[in-house]
């Protein structure tokens, strides 16, 4: 901490600050480092290795994008698998399901989800669901050796560096891909298109490679200032997106609606671009 602000390097050339009120937790787990922040205008923030991964005022978007489209573009979802999402997101949209039967999440930092149960009890709300299997172990290996048949796979990884490297490879999209069911669907954090393009591009090719069907959609995370974030839905049967109007989501969210789920596939041109090069 540098003083009273957190200073965030995006590039070399492109950093933000975020102003700070209070340190309530510092860690170096296994793997990262890890802090909890009181912050001025986002509430309490985690934070790890100096990037800020959700904060309690705009968490809504991120997760609801990672997991509504999803949902409502498959028939019908029972088993889900989540590797990642430690502070329990992903976990707390998933369980507002009633059709899912199963959630197994396979996080592998231990300290990530200790520090989301203690000071996020909002986000991290779904790990108390009788349906969630918590594994600490690594998503990679887990994936490689999984016999379980899954209808969805959401991979909710931070950026790649350290340990979410290998979560961006095509090997391992191709052993997600063997774990999914006939009609299964995975998603895939996939990074900001206007300032990790190369990466956005690399996450996009890799999965193109294994998946005959890929969709990018886009939503704005302000606490990602980075233009907009990108997400990737891949399906492992040639079947059309389903956007039509008769999608009827949960009663309840903040960001996700069948407006948007239509609306978030409609790339605009640089991105289609970026996605040809």
């Amino acid at each position: 901490m540098l003083q009273e602000w957190i200073h965030e390097e995006h590039t070399d050339g492109y950093g933000v600050k975020w102003k700070i009120t209070e340190v309530l937790h510092e860690e170096q787990t296994k793997y990262q480092k890890l802090s909890v922040v009181n912050t001025v205008e986002w509430g309490r923030t985690l934070i790890l290795d100096g990037n800020v991964q959700t904060t309690e005022t705009d968490e809504y978007i991120y997760h609801e994008m990672m997991v509504h489209p999803a949902m409502n573009t498959h028939d019908h979802v029972e088993k889900v698998l989540i590797i990642g999402g430690g502070d329990g997101g992903v976990l707390k949209e998933i369980v507002k399901y009633d059709t899912v039967t199963k959630i197994d999440m396979v996080e592998i930092d231990e300290g990530v989800v200790n520090a989301s149960k203690k000071y996020f009890p909002k986000i991290s709300s779904g790990f108390v669901d009788q349906r969630v299997n918590l594994l600490i172990e690594d998503g990679i290996q887990y994936v490689k050796n999984c016999t379980t048949k899954y209808d969805l796979v959401i991979i909710d990884s931070s950026d790649p560096i350290g340990p979410a490297i290998g979560l961006y490879s095509k090997d391992f999209y191709q052993d997600v891909f063997s774990l999914l069911k006939e009609a299964g669907i995975m998603v895939a954090q996939s990074e900001s298109p206007m300032f990790y393009r190369e990466i956005f591009q690399s996450i996009y090719k890799n999965i193109s490679d294994v998946f005959p069907q890929q969709f990018v959609y886009l939503a704005s995370i302000p606490t990602y200032i980075a233009g907009p974030w990108a997400f990737t839905m891949a399906i492992k049967r040639d079947n059309p997106l389903k956007i039509a109007s008769d999608i009827e989501p949960l009663t309840g969210l903040q960001y996700y609606n069948k407006n948007i789920h239509c609306s978030a596939f409609s790339l605009p041109e640089y991105i289609k671009k970026l996605l040809l090069a």
